[in-house]
């Protein structure tokens, strides 16, 4: 049989060159760097999960939608993430957007890029009153630590007849890491994968992203 592949696809640092997310708290809760470093050690370290982390932080942000939208719009996709989505596609793969950042940001720059049409799963953000407040919509899937848990996305595409890949940068990518077939990663990602024993295709852009794609088997089990 032709083994078909989901690529589940990190945003903030992976589709998105920069991490929107991290950019959008640092800009909009000014003078709470201490208090911000802190939560950041204390999830890099696994004392807290990220929805603990998200909500904390969100709890500093002061910021209108109005600010919110035209901070997304100094930011673009990486160019090449939308080839590689062609591509996939036209050998009969899926391409799923997940990411633990928020929706706001991300619908906006795919909608741009002419790829809003792609599934996605991420935390909300509600604005009200110059102040922020996160929405978890997934939250009841998975680990129960992260807003969006991408092992269970590994779970579902699973159920559907894939082979899971995840393309990954960061660390809220490592519960899909553990369980997914493939990982393709960089930064801290990779360094994660490396420590933990978990081989990862190494990747810069979508480009390369795309090279890799092309060279997984496709012939499976019974053929």
């Amino acid at each position: 049989m032709t083994v078909r592949y989901a690529f589940l696809c990190d945003f903030d640092g992976t589709i998105a060159p920069y991490d929107i997310g991290a950019e959008f708290i640092r800009s909009f809760s000014p003078g709470m760097e201490a208090e911000r470093n802190t939560l950041l050690a204390a999830w890099r370290d696994g004392s807290i999960g990220s929805r603990e982390l998200t909500e904390a932080e969100c709890r500093m942000v002061r910021v209108s939608e109005a600010e919110a939208m035209a901070f997304a719009d100094r930011f673009a996709i990486d160019p090449h993430f939308a080839r590689f989505v062609s591509e996939a596609e036209a050998r009969g793969d899926r391409i799923r957007v997940v990411s633990d950042g928020f929706d706001f940001y991300i619908r906006r720059l795919l909608d741009q890029a002419g790829l809003g049409t792609l599934p996605r799963t991420s935390n909300r953000l509600c604005f009200a009153d110059g102040r922020v407040a996160p929405e978890f919509p997934n939250a009841g899937r998975g680990c129960g630590r992260c807003g969006n848990c991408k092992g269970a996305e590994v779970g579902q595409v699973r159920t559907e007849g894939f082979s899971v890949v995840m393309v990954g940068d960061g660390l809220s990518d490592r519960c899909a890491a553990q369980v997914a077939d493939y990982v393709v990663a960089r930064g801290a990602l990779a360094e994660w994968c490396a420590a933990q024993g978990i081989f990862a295709h190494a990747f810069e852009d979508f480009a390369g992203v795309a090279r890799i794609a092309a060279a997984l088997p496709r012939r499976g089990l019974g053929v």
